[in-house]
């Protein structure tokens, strides 16, 4: 596990760096260490070091993780993959945030199907930034439309916006891609004039640091924290 603390210190490191050079605090860039295919047992380690959002791709595995961590105090777990109308119900009882809302009919059966005993479910609404042809999202034009509807949905507390464009190498191409979010991020912010409108989820293991000089406020790490899958 001593692979793990020395990953996790370098990571917190990285961004400490990254926000840095962009004049920012710290403190403004979230970590969301994503746990997806890797065991409670190491979800476990990193929450010993002081972590505590948790993103988990595939809805079985995140709910069967949740349920053998429950008794560690304060975990946070974010659905951040694609979400399909028969596991709304899953992810609406056990997440606590979802990051990949990119229609209305989902934020529909998520509101629904949210148990009254619990906070109203955190959201995201992921974009398409970049119009990659392989990725989930709403189009930039169509963003506004849909934060509108999701606002009126109960049991719901609409954050930001997630995306996850096409790999690129340079970190200009990088740059330029993740300050287009931004500039939708901002946009929105204006429009819909929402204090809770706070969370610009961009940004993984390859480019985070494009990501917080572009504006991130949560950046999602893997790779670079549990190593390859």
């Amino acid at each position: 596990m001593d692979r793990l603390t020395d990953a996790w210190q370098h990571l917190q490191d990285r961004i400490a760096a990254a926000c840095k050079a962009s004049g920012r605090a710290p403190a403004s860039v979230q970590l969301l260490a994503v746990s997806k295919t890797f065991p409670a047992e190491q979800v476990a380690a990193v929450a010993a070091l002081g972590q505590r959002d948790f993103g988990e791709n595939y809805v079985q595995e995140g709910v069967d993780k949740i349920a053998a961590l429950s008794h560690l105090p304060g975990m946070v777990w974010h659905c951040i993959g694609p979400l399909q109308s028969n596991k709304t119900r899953l992810v609406a009882e056990h997440f606590d945030w979802v990051h990949s809302v990119d229609r209305l009919k989902i934020a529909q059966r998520l509101s629904e199907q949210r148990p009254a005993h619990l906070p109203p479910m955190q959201v995201c609404l992921q974009v398409n930034i970049d119009g990659g042809p392989t990725k989930a999202g709403v189009t930039p034009a169509d963003a506004l439309a849909l934060a509108q509807a999701v606002l009126a949905l109960p049991r719901m507390v609409l954050r930001g916006l997630m995306t996850i464009p096409e790999p690129v190498v340079l970190f200009e191409a990088q740059l330029a891609v993740h300050q287009q979010a931004k500039h939708l991020f901002d946009e929105l912010q204006s429009a819909l004039a929402l204090p809770h409108f706070d969370t610009l989820s961009m940004g993984m293991s390859a480019d985070l640091e494009a990501a917080v000089q572009a504006g991130s406020t949560m950046v999602r790490v893997g790779t670079a924290l549990f190593g390859s899958r």
